[in-house]
């Protein structure tokens, strides 16, 4: 059994990563999986949910910086989950790394709020998640909503909490023509946002 399915079925064992699929269907296509972040759990959670078929040619994307930071922690990013690590500091070079997985036919897992954010909804999305959509039209981008990652591994914690995590998918969207970065962005955060809100409905205001 290699590390990767080992990791799988811990996932699964640990926090269940169940799949709903509100407004997509498991699919070959290319896709980007857009999801907010609240846990270094969020990635495994996702990929868990994901069929085998699709696990195996979806490859999540990383900080170089976190990631990359010693021999360990680079297996698992390159050797086992097989990620894109990309360095948050090379500016427009950062999307690089991106585009040369998506022209080899992978799909990925992006976090564009860009760091981990706690509450319930996510935060706005920074341009990461753009530029692929634009430049790669083909590519569905895939809303995901991860819900109970913060409470299954919270911060300053090393081993998972037996909590009970979903991963909601969302109904393909893409980047419309002549659609600018900021219009793209504040509707992509909407899609997840929706997908959190059929579990955290508002209170009335009544």
């Amino acid at each position: 059994m290699t590390i990767a399915s080992l990791l799988f079925g811990a996932t699964r064992f640990l926090v269940g990563a169940r799949a709903r699929w509100m407004g997509a269907t498991p699919s070959s296509a290319q896709r980007i999986y857009f999801a907010n972040h609240a846990s270094h759990l969020d990635t495994l959670v996702l990929w868990a949910a994901l069929p085998a078929e699709l696990r195996r040619r979806t490859r999540p994307v990383a900080a170089a910086d976190y990631w990359g930071r010693n021999r360990l922690y680079r297996y698992l990013a390159l050797d086992v989950l097989r990620a894109v690590l990309i360095d948050r500091g090379a500016g427009a070079d950062a999307l690089i790394p991106l585009a040369d997985a998506l022209r080899a036919g992978d799909s990925l897992i992006v976090f564009p709020e860009g760091t981990r954010n706690p509450a319930p909804l996510p935060g706005p999305f920074k341009a990461g998640l753009y530029f692929p959509g634009k430049d790669f039209p083909q590519v569905e981008l895939v809303p995901v909503y991860l819900n109970n990652r913060h409470r299954a591994l919270p911060k300053g914690v090393y081993l998972p909490v037996p909590v009970s995590t979903s991963a909601l998918f969302g109904a393909p969207m893409q980047v419309e023509p002549g659609e600018t970065k900021a219009d793209f962005l504040a509707r992509a955060q909407v899609a997840v946002t929706a997908l959190g809100r059929s579990l955290h409905p508002e209170p009335d205001d009544d």
